[in-house]
């Protein structure tokens, strides 16, 4: 490891910034080593998903320079690849996003590199259209997704408008290590880049394809009388976040015009100040949703991330409003998808279902149920985009109908290659007049799924290991459950142990390792790729929801103390 002090003083000679040279020289002056090792430890690591970290000065810190970096790496590698490459650009509504885009579009500007940027801020999945629908050779979101306000990122999108792959990500990782954070990175003026043509602006129409998109893969069967019927009333939070114009406007010209939005989410605001996660996982960031349905009383509540390629939904359930899980709504997604489509006489044995190795197994029984072919893939929503585009390159695209992780990601479409919460939102809405005009809501719905398959429960534990300490803590742990892996978790023998770092289902391989138990019970453990964080995914079955959560709540404590 480098030594920190030395690259703090590198940095103090060589940083031009104000505000990052001056956490530096207060890092210095303090001589707050805690600080400076965390600062400097590490890179912020490349791979398929890009850069992930907090902003701030310092090597493992997204600023200007390790952005600039990352960005000549990728342009030495398109300019490798491609004859004329050209790069879409977008960001969200994080803090740095507007700086990180300008200085990402001119240095690759000066490498020769066209840069077609979105002039505002835009979700993940207009930025993966924008890729395939521009013909571009690569795109780059500015986004760290659903983290705290301290945190933005770098995802790196191919030319199929996926994540890149592995072997992209290793041949940037390499261009990246053999360029000089300081001397070794080409760039030139955003103004005179954009003067010269080598940044281009991305105009309306661009926007306007991907909403007709949107709309075109509708899956309603609902007449216009029977949508009149059953006016849907909604209630719609894009924590602070990209959502709120395409959404509603999609929304709009779908016919669904009563939504409210929650006031104090509604406009963009890097700081987050409502919550300290912007996620629709957590209840705390729905709860201001929440507040507001107790008094417009709507049929549901939609909250998209910050970055709009993830929505949560909350219904009334009783006295309380109960947040379906990831799980829960692509469950009820795909079974709504399937009736949809077999109501039009649709062969659903030629389809293909597409999900995770960590997302509930109920998705088994709606494949015997129905009868479409069901792949499973590894965590991250661009092995979801390989499938669909696999599928496209065998001209068998049609043949796809549904993918999703249990982390709240949803597709049903082929118009992108990654999670889109602006179209969900709208096939969530059209489920949801599907069933109100049965008298239903979506939890009454989800009730009816668990008492004809069994209730499938699953539960995701994330536990933190911060700082230097704490990816060589991770690190152990992995290794320690490889080397004697437990002969039993929660009292249940442990009867198979599946470590996916070896090729498991000609999947690649990953850091992720599964103990099957006996009962069909299982819990997967899984290091975050973006976050100091071990993720323990735990899967049960019941003959109702008590004898399932019990279950699950034995896994949890027997894991815990395992990833202690």
């Amino acid at each position: 490891m480098a030594d920190v002090h030395e690259l703090l003083d590198t940095w103090i000679a060589n940083v031009k910034d104000e505000e990052l040279l001056a956490e530096l020289n207060t890092m210095k002056e303090q001589g707050d080593e805690d600080a400076i090792t965390d600062a400097f430890f590490q890179d912020l690591a490349f791979g398929t998903a890009g850069l992930r970290g907090t902003i701030g000065a310092g090597t493992n810190r997204m600023n200007i320079y390790t952005v600039g970096r990352a960005t000549q790496g990728f342009a030495d590698y398109l300019n490798a690849t491609f004859e004329h490459p050209t790069v879409a650009i977008a960001r969200d509504s994080r803090n740095k996003g507007e700086l990180f885009v300008k200085t990402t579009a001119a240095i690759l500007a000066a490498n020769g590199v066209t840069a077609l940027v979105y002039p505002k801020i835009s979700p993940v999945p207009t930025l993966s259209w924008a890729v395939r629908d521009l013909k571009c050779s690569g795109g780059i979101c500015m986004t760290a997704s659903h983290n705290p306000a301290p945190y933005n990122g770098y995802k790196a999108y191919g030319p199929d408008g996926c994540q890149i792959t592995s072997e992209a990500a290793d041949a940037i990782s390499k261009a990246i290590a053999e360029t000089d954070t300081f001397t070794g990175v080409k760039s030139m003026d955003f103004d005179e880049a954009l003067e010269q043509g080598l940044v281009k602006w991305i105009d309306d129409s661009c926007l306007e394809r991907y909403y007709d998109a949107v709309l075109a893969r509708g899956v309603t069967n609902l007449s216009a009388e029977e949508i009149a019927g059953a006016p849907l009333k909604l209630v719609y939070t894009p924590l602070n976040g990209t959502g709120l114009i395409p959404v509603t406007t999609v929304l709009e010209r779908a016919g669904i015009t009563d939504v409210t939005v929650v006031p104090e989410q509604k406009e963009p605001n890097g700081d987050f100040p409502t919550c300290p996660y912007p996620n629709p996982e957590i209840r705390q960031a729905m709860q201001k949703g929440i507040d507001l349905c107790e008094q417009v009383h709507p049929d549901l509540l939609l909250a998209t991330d910050p970055d709009a390629d993830r929505v949560g939904v909350a219904v009334k359930n009783g006295d309380d409003y109960l947040l379906l899980t990831g799980n829960e709504m692509g469950v009820l997604l795909l079974d709504y998808i399937c009736k949809t489509r077999a109501a039009r006489g649709e062969d659903l044995t030629k389809k293909v279902a597409v999900t995770t190795i960590v997302s509930s197994a109920m998705v088994d029984a709606l494949a015997d149920e129905y009868g479409f072919e069901l792949r499973r893939c590894l965590t991250g929503f661009k092995y979801i985009g390989d499938i669909i585009t696999s599928l496209s390159d065998a001209g068998e695209v049609d043949r796809f109908i549904f993918g999703f992780e249990e982390s709240y990601g949803y597709l049903a479409g082929d118009h992108v290659r990654d999670k889109d919460a602006v179209s969900t939102s709208l096939l969530i809405c059209q489920m949801a007049q599907y069933y109100k005009l049965q008298g239903k809501n979506l939890a009454d719905a989800m009730h009816e799924l668990y008492e004809k398959y069994g209730y499938y429960h699953n539960k995701t534990i994330s536990l933190s290991y911060p700082g230097a300490e704490g990816a060589a803590k991770m690190a152990g742990i992995m290794a320690g459950l490889r080397e004697n892996p437990p002969a039993e978790l929660a009292g249940s023998k442990i009867e198979a142990v599946v470590d996916y770092n070896t090729c498991v289902n000609g999947l690649p391989k990953a850091n992720v390792i599964e103990f099957d138990l006996e009962g069909g019970n299982k819990g997967i453990v899984r290091p975050s790729g973006t976050e100091p964080k071990i993720k323990l995914y735990i899967f049960a079955k019941g003959a109702d929801a008590a004898e399932a959560d019990a279950a699950l709540d034995a896994i949890e404590e027997s894991g815990r103390k395992l990833l202690a």
